[in-house]
C-alpha cells in the first residue's frame, strides 16, 4: 500500500502529504512501521522474513488458501528443477507454502552443505534420481547414498514432520536392473533413518517433458524405424506426473495418514512397450514403424558404452540405451494388487491418450493440427 501512496501522491513533489497518510497508516495498523521506508528517511531495515511464526518456528496459518496464503509448510525440495520437482514446485507455491529450492549452492556428497538447505524446514520431498549412469555419479551414488544422507540430517534435525521419498515400481533387492536395486536400497536405508518416512513408488512419468513418450516420438522422427529391444511384451503402467505431484502434495496435507506408508502410483490402464509406441504414432497421426532387436544383439549394442563408462572415456552413446535400461525391460512396471495407491491418497487418475498426450502434436508432419494420416484412425485413435 505504501509503495502505491509514493507512486500515486510522488516521493519528490508532495513528501510531507506522504509522510502524513504513512503515520495515519501506522496508527490504524496497517502495516509495520519498519516497513515504512518509501525511499526517503532512514527507516529500519527488515532483514528476516515478516511471517508470523508459532513457537516451533512453524509459520502460522493464514488465509483461505492459495499463493497468497500461508499454508504453515515450509518444504524443502531436492531435485526442484527435474521432471517431476518442477510440478511440486509449482503445486506447492498454490498452496501457500514457503519453498527452498534445491538446487542452490550445496554439494549433494557433503552433510555440511545440506545442512544449511533444510535447516529452517519442517518438510523435505526427495525427487533425486537418475535413470542412467554417468562418470561422476552411479546409480548407488545417486539413489542411495544421497537419500542415505538427507534421511540421516532429517531425522537429526529434529522439527522435520513430513518426509517424502519418491522411489519406482518394481524396486526390489533381487532387480535384474541395478537401478531398481539401487531404488530399493534407498527405501530401506529413508525407513531405518526416517521410519515415518512416506514412500511414493511411481511408474512411468508421462508429461510435456517426459523420456518415455517423447523419446519414441523423436526417434519415430529421425529415425526410419523405432528400435524396441526384445519382443515388446513387457507390461507399464504409466502415470501422468500431475498426478504423481498431486499425490506428494496429499501426503504433506494429510494428518499423519500416510506416515510410515509405501504408496504404489500408477495410471488406470495397464500397457505394453509395443501399445505405447503404436499410441505415441497415433498421436503423431503416421502409421506405425517398429522394428524388433532381438534382446542379445541388443545387448552387445549397449556393450561399448559400458566399457567407455568402466574406464572414464568420454560418451558418444545415448545414454538411455545401456545394459541397465535393457535390463529394466525384463521387468513388469506395474502397481501390485495388493498396494495401496492414488485412490488411497485421494488422488483421481487420469488416462494416458487423448488431452493428456497433446504434446505430442508437435512432432506431426506439417504442424500440430495436421498430419500426414489425418482422417484415418490406425488403432482406435478416432482423430
Amino acid at each position: 500500500m505504501a509503495g502505491a501512496l509514493v507512486r500515486k501522491v510522488g516521493t519528490h513533489s508532495c513528501p510531507r502529504a506522504v509522510r502524513a497518510c504513512v503515520a495515519a497508516l501506522q496508527a490504524e495498523g496497517h502495516f509495520l512501521r519498519d516497513q515504512a521506508n518509501l525511499g526517503f528517511g532512514n527507516a529500519a531495515v527488515r532483514h528476516s522474513s515478516s511471517l508470523a511464526v508459532s513457537g516451533s518456528h512453524r509459520p502460522v496459518k493464514r488465509g483461505t488458501g492459495g499463493r497468497s496464503s500461508v499454508s504453515g509448510v515450509v518444504a524443502t525440495v531436492f531435485g526442484a528443477t527435474g521432471f517431476l520437482g518442477r510440478y511440486v514446485i509449482q503445486q506447492l507455491a498454490r498452496m501457500g507454502s514457503q519453498v527452498m529450492i534445491v538446487p542452490i549452492k550445496y554439494d549433494a556428497r557433503d552433510e555440511g552443505s545440506i545442512k544449511p538447505v533444510i535447516a529452517n524446514s519442517n518438510v523435505i520431498v526427495n525427487c533425486i534420481g537418475k535413470e542412467y549412469e554417468t562418470r561422476n555419479f552411479s546409480f548407488e551414488d545417486v539413489n542411495h547414498g544421497i537419500s542415505n544422507r538427507i534421511s540421516k540430517l532429517a531425522r537429526e534435525h529434529g522439527g522435520i514432520l513430513k518426509y517424502v521419498q519418491m522411489s519406482c515400481l518394481a524396486a526390489a533387492p533381487d532387480s535384474p536392473s541395478r537401478l531398481l536395486r539401487s531404488k530399493h536400497a534407498a527405501e530401506e536405508v529413508v525407513k531405518q533413518n526416517f521410519p515415518e518416512a512416506t514412500i511414493l513408488r511411481t511408474g512411468p512419468m508421462v508429461g510435456v517433458e517426459d523420456r518415455l513418450l517423447n523419446r519414441w516420438a523423436i526417434q519415430a522422427k529421425k529415425l526410419p524405424v523405432v528400435p524396441i529391444p526384445g519382443d515388446g511384451l513387457t507390461k507399464m503402467q504409466p502415470v501422468l506426473v500431475v498426478d504423481v505431484a498431486a499425490a506428494v502434495i496429499a501426503a504433506i496435507r494429510d494428518e499423519g495418514f500416510s506416515m510410515g506408508k509405501t504408496f504404489e502410483l500408477g495410471g488406470p490402464d495397464v500397457f505394453t512397450v509395443n501399445d505405447l509406441v503404436t499410441l505415441v504414432f497415433e498421436a503423431i497421426r503416421e502409421h506405425p514403424r517398429v522394428v524388433h532387436i532381438p534382446m542379445a544383439l541388443a545387448q552387445l549394442l549397449a556393450m561399448p558404452r559400458e566399457v567407455a563408462m568402466k574406464r572414464g572415456i568420454p560418451i558418444p552413446f545415448s545414454p538411455t540405451f545401456s545394459k541397465d535400461y535393457l535390463d529394466q525391460l525384463s521387468c513388469d512396471l506395474v502397481v501390485s494388487s495388493d498396494a495401496m495407491g492414488l485412490a488411497d491418497l485421494g488422488v483421481t487418475s487420469h488416462k494416458i491418450g487423448g488431452l493428456t498426450i497433446e504434446h505430442l502434436n508437435a512432432y506431426r508432419t506439417g504442424g500440430p493440427s495436421v498430419g500426414t494420416t489425418v482422417g484415418e484412425s490406425i488403432h482406435g485413435a478416432g482423430f
